[in-house]
């Protein structure tokens, strides 16, 4: 076999592989999660945190932070980074809630995804209409009894 046929045959086995149900569906969700990280991103950032701010005098979580280093004087986070050595807990309580948001949503999601599955396994099924052939025969029974 040569090169160019391993090559060829690689290929193939590649996209047999990549066009595969749960690959394609798993590309999609990879990317759909993603612009939804950015949605709660900003949801969190935007929305949610300026009003924790505002009902807690105005406080920037964003800013919060502790210098590790006697040369970190600044008084923003951005600043501190750069002179030295910072925990950054206000950024990291920031991603928290994020993260709370995100798996908040999912659950949600998931549970009204369950909720309709459920309904859908408790609707009756209707029994198959029989065949011409066996309403014929049914006829023919049913004569016949008489």
């Amino acid at each position: 076999m040569s090169v160019d046929e391993k090559g060829r045959r690689m290929l193939t086995e590649f996209r047999e592989f990549a066009m595969k149900g749960n690959v394609v569906d798993l590309a999609v969700g990879v990317i759909i999660g993603a612009a939804f990280g950015a949605i709660v991103t900003s949801l969190v950032g935007d929305i949610i945190m300026p009003i924790i701010g505002a009902a807690t005098g105005g406080l920037d979580f964003s800013n919060y932070f502790a210098p590790l280093s006697k040369a970190v004087t600044a008084t923003n986070l951005a600043d501190a980074k750069k002179q030295g050595a910072v925990l950054a807990y206000g950024s990291f309580l920031t991603l928290t809630i994020n993260f709370i948001i995100v798996a908040f949503v999912l659950f949600l999601v998931i549970r009204a995804i369950n909720t309709l599955k459920r309904k859908e396994e408790t609707k009756p099924v209707e029994p198959p209409k029989p065949s011409e052939e066996v309403v014929l025969l049914t006829e023919i029974r049913d004569l016949l009894k008489k």
